[in-house]
């Protein structure tokens, strides 16, 4: 372990704030969404704390493996700041590397820095076996050979994708999901065969989600899971804190009183 790892922080009881939970998150170098998302997910007396992934700022594929490559610089930045666990905010990198690649790495960094580390991959995987789903409707805001990643490696995992529709965006440059806006989500879900599915899942840290889960669960009826509720919902169990009951009525999967504050951001 690192000289910058090992210092750690305060026990949480004595910490002025995050009495319950102080919860890192490593975010994409230009991902503008996933620190909102978060603030209006997170119950009282939970912190969040975060860093950015870095990687090419050129060339999309190598973008999304670097982050993980650079997943060690991302931390030391934290210096003594120590998250009772940590969330590794981009769902591509998994798609491309495979499970097999992202457990082993992720759990060498976990054993190295002395806090549980989850992926959001990861955590769409929890989620989806704590609700019993195997079956997904997936919208995505990638290009397409990301969407086909991720459609291996769902499957690999030994889920059925029953369905597939991405936002309107249609370019190389994985970054460009960060123009959709909620609207677009909600008219792509429109178009998305959810007959066959137990849920839909919204892939990708980078597309706003929480304003359109509740809409797009009251159009379809089914629940709505996205990435970064799923490593929200992840994070909070990895350091001991109960999730707040979700309120099925107002569209809320996995964990509940969000949906007021998302209208806020």
């Amino acid at each position: 372990m690192s000289a910058i790892a090992s210092i750690g922080t305060a026990d949480r009881t004595e910490r002025e704030y995050s009495a319950r939970a102080l919860l890192g998150v490593a975010v994409p170098q230009a991902n503008p969404i996933v620190e909102p998302e978060f603030s209006a997910l997170m119950p009282a007396g939970v912190g969040v704390i975060a860093t950015r992934l870095q990687g090419s700022r050129t060339d999309s594929g190598n973008r999304l493996v670097q982050y993980l490559d650079n997943l060690g610089d991302s931390l030391d930045a934290f210096d003594t700041a120590r998250p009772d666990a940590l969330g590794y905010a981009c769902t591509g990198t998994s798609y491309l590397i495979g499970r097999d690649e992202e457990l082993r790495r992720i759990d060498a960094f976990s054993a190295a820095r002395g806090y549980p580390i989850v992926t959001s991959a990861d955590a769409i995987l929890r989620a989806l076996k704590f609700l019993g789903a195997s079956r997904i409707a997936l919208l995505a805001p990638y290009p397409q050979w990301v969407v086909d990643a991720s459609h291996i490696y769902w499957e690999r995992a030994g889920l059925t994708v029953s369905g597939a529709a991405r936002t309107l965006l249609d370019t190389q440059d994985t970054r460009n999901v960060y123009r959709v806006r909620t609207r677009m989500v909600i008219d792509a879900a429109a178009t998305l065969d959810t007959s066959g599915a137990d849920v839909i899942l919204m892939s990708g840290t980078g597309m706003p989600t929480l304003r359109a889960i509740p809409e797009i669960a009251r159009m379809t009826g089914k629940p709505v899971l996205s990435s970064n509720l799923c490593l929200a919902w992840a994070l909070l169990k990895a350091a001991g804190v109960t999730p707040p009951a979700p309120r099925p009525y107002m569209g809320e999967t996995l964990m509940g009183h969000w949906v007021e504050r998302a209208g806020l951001l």
